[in-house]
């Protein structure tokens, strides 16, 4: 079995540059195809129960839907995921105004955010790095960013994700990896078994804007502390519920003190025994069930229907720039940004091969 990172074009951009798709193999025969237009990872084929592997990542088969329609399939975010109200924040006595692109809101660093754009990528032995450089004033942001993200898939069936910034000027930064998962492969998540270390969500308003509360799970259907199924409660006549169309929530993670790397969440598809774990050193997972996927999307032979795919991004709390007892997200000069997520696979054999 060949291991390594091979590399083909995927396509070209408007001004004319050629875009590659990088494969990393392990020794066990998973694979992932990561391009260097977003970071986004297009395909990740994980093996079930009985050794098949299957591509469990929503994306396309060509470049030009990542380009217009893409709802941040499989890319990296920046410089800012998640929202932040009304595109403003304060900081050092100094208004910030970035554009709105969600509503009334500020959405994943904008538009294009890190996720439309062409990162430099090279190969380091068995890694692929890309880096970008974010100029003073992008998106609104303050400062030169300069950041690099580091893709590794380990023959321990672990996409291992590596992001390292520093900054001129102070500016917030708050990266993550935006896959949507399908551990079947095909069809709803809403089967899918979830388990969430924590005790508290980021509460929001009806704009998906924290509350500045943090709500105790307990007693309600955000309660994953426990393993059940994604759909179990997802119907339930819930505020938080409404407020998000469904999953759509920052869950403040059960961590000891200091940025240690624990495991976030755990979720298991139980006809192919697939299992996917989160460990992270982010204080936050957003969980989303899908409930933007409407059926008017489609790649890789298949309908991106109502919750076809379901995201778990490690990350600091949304708005935290305007929310100042949420965990610090400015990064200044002299300082280093870098945090390490992990996304395990595996198969639990004992499973009920029905579901």
């Amino acid at each position: 079995m060949r291991t390594g990172i091979t590399q083909a074009p995927f396509g070209t951009l408007p001004d004319g540059e050629t875009i590659t798709q990088f494969t990393l193999t392990n020794a066990r025969g998973m694979v992932a195809r990561i391009i260097d237009f977003g970071g986004i990872i297009t395909e990740l084929h994980a093996p079930d129960r009985e050794g098949r592997l299957a591509d469990v990542v929503l994306g396309f088969d060509t470049l030009e839907p990542y380009q217009a329609d893409s709802p941040y399939f499989g890319a990296l975010i920046g410089r800012y995921g998640n929202r932040i109200a009304k595109g403003r924040f304060t900081l050092d006595g100094r208004e910030v105004a970035l554009p709105t692109n969600n509503g009334n809101n500020h959405l994943h660093g904008g538009a294009p955010g890190f996720d439309k754009v062409k990162w430099n990528a090279t190969v380091e032995g068995d890694s692929l790095r890309l880096a970008y450089t974010s100029q003073d004033g992008e998106q609104g942001y303050p400062g030169t960013l300069d950041v690099t993200v580091v893709y590794t898939l380990t023959d321990d069936n672990e996409l291992v994700v590596r992001f390292h910034a520093v900054t001129d000027v102070a500016t917030p930064v708050n990266l993550t990896q935006h896959s949507y998962f399908n551990l079947s492969g095909s069809g709803d998540i809403l089967g899918h078994v979830l388990t969430i270390d924590a005790d508290t969500f980021v509460a929001i308003d009806g704009e998906s804007i924290p509350t500045g509360a943090l709500a105790p799970v307990e007693g309600t259907p955000f309660d994953f502390r426990t393993p059940r199924s994604i759909g179990s409660r997802m119907e339930e006549d819930d505020t938080q519920l409404r407020n998000g169309q469904g999953y759509d929530h920052c869950f403040a993670l059960n961590k000891p003190h200091g940025k240690a790397m624990t495991r976030a969440a755990h979720v298991l598809e139980p006809r192919s025994g697939r299992v996917l774990e989160l460990f992270t050193e982010e204080p936050g997972v957003q969980f989303y069930s899908g409930n933007f996927l409407d059926g008017s999307l489609a790649g890789k032979g298949q309908v991106y229907a109502h919750r076809s795919g379901f995201c778990l991004e490690p990350q600091h709390f949304p708005d935290s720039p305007n929310q100042p007892h949420f965990p610090n997200v400015i990064l200044r000069p002299g300082e280093v940004y870098r945090t390490e997520s992990r996304f395990r696979f595996s198969v639990d054999a004992s499973t009920d091969r029905q579901g």
